[in-house]
């Protein structure tokens, strides 16, 4: 395997939508609390597990971008899990600073207008 190569087995393990996509779902290590979602490529993962720094695919800029590079608000991975399905990743990180482009500590701090059925 080449230092610009995901590694295969992983490769093979990955279902990719058709623009070649899958879903990356960060996590706060050690409280679980779910910060983001964003979109990441073979490229992608490979940048974050060889830097430890969570790298993802922008689908309106066609590019990559590392959390924080512009705003200071960090992600450092410690681990990366993959979901049954193959489509989906599980970044655990520890966030620095505010992991929503709104500011806020997550991005979903907002409360659904759903309420449970009574019982």
């Amino acid at each position: 395997m080449s230092e610009t190569e995901l590694d295969p087995a992983v490769a093979a393990r990955l279902k990719r939508n058709a623009d070649g996509l899958f879903c990356a779902v960060a996590q706060q290590r050690g409280t679980g609390e779910v910060l983001m979602v964003a979109w990441m490529d073979d490229e992608a993962l490979r940048r974050t597990l060889a830097t430890r720094r969570a790298t993802y695919f922008s689908r309106s800029r066609q590019r990559y971008w590392v959390k924080g590079e512009t705003s200071g608000h960090t992600q450092r991975v410690h681990e990366v899990r993959l979901d049954c399905d193959g489509d989906t990743v599980l970044l655990v990180v520890d966030q620095e600073g505010a992991a929503c482009h709104t500011g806020t500590r997550t991005c979903f701090d907002s409360d659904i207008l759903l309420s449970a059925p009574s019982e």
